[in-house]
């Protein structure tokens, strides 16, 4: 005999709303994970993630890689230590202003993109006023373990040069204990006036 039909409704997940996405992002403190990383020319780098909201994360890559981005509250700095470069950019004109800005409203810059993985949600945040920030794709799974039932997997940035990169999470902890000074970088520049 054929089930019900409410029966088979009531069986399948209910579709993820952004409202499930803003939930998980506002439950979410902090969070410490592996990362691999792959750039537009498929070179892969991993490395290890802390997340403190509001505003701070870093991005401490492997051992051979000379590399360091760090975000302390305000701005987003990617550190270079093999030619002693330094780039900043305010955090809010970043893709990663929407995993950092916990008053961001995502109805407003965020929708969510059909998926032909099952399981996974993906959501796309754009400032429409700014696209020269790039875009964000975001990629979640349900875990009921997972701060309102989600668990963030990674994401992909576009900037406003088309540079994609891809960020896949492992082993993520969420809302631990992360010292501030982790957001705390070294600069490898020459000491003296700068411009």
């Amino acid at each position: 005999m054929a089930a019900p039909l409410f029966a088979l409704v009531a069986a399948a997940p209910a579709a993820a709303s952004l409202a499930d996405v803003q939930a998980h992002l506002n439950s979410v403190s902090s969070m410490t994970a592996g990362f691999t990383q792959t750039d537009r020319s498929g070179k892969i780098v991993s490395g290890t993630l802390s997340l403190k909201r509001p505003g701070k994360i870093r991005f401490e890559y492997q051992k051979n890689v000379p590399l360091l981005i760090v975000g302390d509250g305000k701005a987003l700095t990617f550190i270079d230590y093999s030619v002693r470069q330094v780039q900043r950019w305010p955090i809010g004109n970043t893709p990663l202003a929407v995993l950092l800005n916990p008053n961001r409203d995502l109805a407003r810059i965020a929708k969510i993109l059909p998926s032909t993985r099952p399981g996974v949600i993906l959501v796309e945040a754009r400032d429409p006023r700014h696209p020269e920030y790039g875009v964000i794709t975001l990629a979640f799974t349900r875990e009921a373990s997972a701060p309102a039932g989600l668990m963030l997997e990674g994401w992909t940035a576009l900037d406003s040069q088309n540079n994609r990169t891809t960020i896949r999470l492992k082993n993520q902890r969420f809302n631990v204990d992360i010292s501030d000074k982790t957001f705390s970088w070294r600069d490898p520049r020459p000491k003296g006036p700068r411009n």
